[in-house]
């Protein structure tokens, strides 16, 4: 890929929203005329990225994969004021130390991405946090109408319910941001979501009128699902990148259980697949629907920017055994404990009646609510040890680590470890 192949990879995929922040150089021209800086901010007011950071990371991957400079901005300064853009009340305000933090966690789960080229990741608190309030009003504020701030989505939407003076300054402060990067590194765009058009135009305007350069904004979709959810919200909650707060493996489910009607927009969203090999996908949708090879692809792919290959391969494994009933003994050792955190795990004794060590198993890990209910379903041959049906009076070979994963009827696991008595 070259540099001005950046905006054609992203029209196909399907990402853009709108074209450019100036009409006086587009940016597929000033693409084609030179290398380009490209920015994108990441709020730390969480302690993790979530799901829907990934579209702003992959637009910094891709800036990167065609020749361009990806630049990653925490807003460690931004952050202690909060975005108003999408928030219908005002923000609580997070102690310095929690932004401080989250802001060293959120950069490990950046570089990650970026790690195959240059690139470069700052912190806004590093400018933000000297700034001279006086200064700031005379040489920046000056530039900025009020009249056209209260036209912003991100302060007209908040006209009712009221916003401070704080948040309504949070423009003035992503505007100076722009401006920073461009005089300390050459930054000549700003990508983010469809929401934070009227930060970055703010941004380029500055710009034009502090140093009378022209630089440029693109912005992409907001995402929503096909059923009117909002993407990235589960019965659980947010899916996170960090494994601590959404595991691997719950991570490769959200994925794999996205609806038909989504998996071919977000291979092209979030995977690095070709087009060819993505439109191969679409067609699978249509000749093998029930294979969802489309999802499989997607899980997997997504599960291996965030998380690594090794982690994907351990959770793709663990959920075709659980959904599919495939081979218990073809589990790695690494793929076994990750199970231990996902289904129900109890470690015990082997007894030296096999049915009642069964008994005592499915009760203790709670796929039975009694042993008479337990000792029904093994009469009934409503058991399963290592994904195969018990018959016999003698346990199966153990798996790895004295380990029996037991199954009671098509889709609940638990997995028992035999401890020494």
């Amino acid at each position: 890929m070259t540099a001005n192949d950046f905006l054609r990879e992203l029209g196909w995929r399907g990402v853009l929203h709108g074209l450019g922040a100036t009409d006086t150089l587009p940016l597929d021209a000033a693409l084609k005329a030179r290398t380009i800086k490209g920015y994108c901010g990441f709020d730390p007011t969480a302690d993790s990225l979530h799901v829907g950071s990934l579209l702003p990371l992959m637009g910094l991957v891709h800036l990167q994969r065609s020749g361009n400079h990806p630049v990653a901005l925490i807003g460690g300064g931004t952050g202690l004021i909060g975005d108003p853009s999408g928030k219908r009340t005002e923000r609580l305000l997070a102690d310095r130390d929690v932004i401080e933090e989250n802001a060293a966690k959120i950069q490990r789960q950046i570089e990650p991405f970026l790690a195959n080229g240059d690139y470069t990741v700052t912190n806004n608190i590093e400018w933000l946090g000297e700034l001279n309030l006086i200064e700031f009003l005379r040489d920046t504020g000056k530039h900025f109408s009020v009249n056209v701030m209260l036209q912003r989505e991100s302060v007209s939407a908040r006209m009712e319910s009221g916003i401070s003076f704080t948040e309504f300054s949070y423009m003035l402060l992503q505007a100076y941001d722009y401006l920073e990067l461009h005089d300390r590194y050459g930054v000549n765009l700003q990508i983010g979501g469809s929401d934070q058009w009227g930060n970055i135009a703010a941004g380029v305007d500055l710009i034009r009128r502090v140093t009378g350069y022209t630089v440029h904004g693109q912005t992409f979709k907001l995402i929503t699902t096909a059923s009117g959810i909002k993407f990235g919200k589960t019965e659980a909650g947010a899916v996170w990148l960090d494994p601590e707060k959404t595991s691997p493996y719950q991570f490769y489910q959200f994925w794999i259980n996205v609806d038909d009607r989504d998996a071919s927009q977000y291979l092209r969203y979030f995977t690095l697949l070709d087009k060819d090999e993505i439109l191969a996908l679409e067609a699978s949708k249509e000749t093998s629907p029930e294979k969802r090879a489309a999802q499989r692809k997607l899980a997997f792919e997504v599960t291996k920017l965030v998380h690594g290959a090794d982690s994907a391969a351990v959770v793709r494994d663990i959920s075709e055994l659980l959904f599919e009933k495939g081979d218990a003994r073809g589990l790695s050792p690494a793929a076994l404990k990750v199970l231990e955190r996902e289904i129900p795990f109890f470690e015990m004794p082997m007894w030296d009646d096999w049915k009642v060590f069964v008994t005592d198993a499915l009760v203790a890990t709670g796929l039975v609510p009694s042993k008479g209910a337990a000792r029904r379903l093994i009469d009934q041959g409503g058991v399963y040890i290592n994904n195969a049906k018990r018959v016999g009076p003698d346990p199966d070979d153990p798996l790895e680590g004295q380990r029996y994963l037991l199954r009671k009827g098509s889709r609940d696991y638990a997995l028992v470890r035999v401890m020494e008595r």
